[in-house]
């Protein structure tokens, strides 16, 4: 079981940027593949980017790709989201998300994770 709490959360400027951290605790964090998911006020929530537990394969979004970098430090239990040329449309609670992974391959679905964070608010200004 793993336990994740995200933080780096915030408000800033239309351009601006933000490093979310996803700070796990447990047991064979390496072992377990990382997602990051939004959810906007009255949408579903959304798949933004996913690493594979050694961090060799990551996934994003088309609608960050080449803005959002998602990066995992198995020796410090933490995975990031580093996210630059932020517009409004990026404001949402962003969750961390975690599943027990056999292979390189890293869903995008929901349902997939089942260890959840509580969430961190971003908010874009325009």
């Amino acid at each position: 079981q793993v336990q994740l709490v995200e933080s780096g959360g915030g408000l800033v400027q239309a351009g601006g940027s933000l490093r979310l951290s996803c700070a796990a605790s447990g047991r064979s964090f390496s072992s377990y593949a990382v997602g990051w998911f939004r959810q906007a006020p009255g949408k579903e929530r959304e798949f933004v980017s996913a690493i594979s537990r050694s961090g060799g394969s990551t996934y994003y979004a088309d609608s960050v790709k080449g803005r959002f970098t998602i990066s995992r430090d198995n020796a410090k239990n933490t995975v990031y989201l580093q996210m630059n040329s932020l517009t409004p449309e990026d404001t949402a609670v962003y969750y961390c998300a975690a599943y027990y992974s056999f292979s390189t391959y890293v869903s995008q679905t929901v349902t997939t994770y089942r260890y959840w964070g509580q969430g961190t608010q971003v908010t874009i200004s325009s």
